[in-house]
């Protein structure tokens, strides 16, 4: 499974296109069914760097790059990070409640 579609691509925004915004769209999720990291996606450089909300060790803002998502493994060399196919773009605001219906 590819984590970004051409069809996710075209609606992510460019980076820093949403920086002014109080509370702008995540428009992807990825997880780690290994780890206990997700990402929120809210922009995109159109190559490699993602910005969005980071949730691992802490949760933050911050820039990822779409090349180290896609070369994690995790046991057996199965890929580490994979797409909610189940995520639809949502507010940043609405995450916590989405997140807590899901649990």
């Amino acid at each position: 499974m590819k984590l970004l579609t051409k069809e996710i691509r075209q609606r992510l925004p460019q980076l820093y296109a949403t920086e002014n915004e109080k509370d702008p769209i995540v428009q992807v999720k990825f997880f780690s069914p290994w780890m206990n990291w997700t990402w929120y996606v809210t922009e995109f450089d159109g190559d490699d760097v993602l910005f969005g909300r980071v949730e691992g060790f802490e949760k933050e803002w911050g820039y990822f790059n779409l090349s180290e998502l896609e070369s994690l493994r995790g046991p057996w060399g199965v890929r580490a990070v994979e797409r909610d196919l189940h995520f639809r773009p949502t507010r940043v605001s609405k995450l916590a409640e989405l997140e807590s219906v899901e649990k």
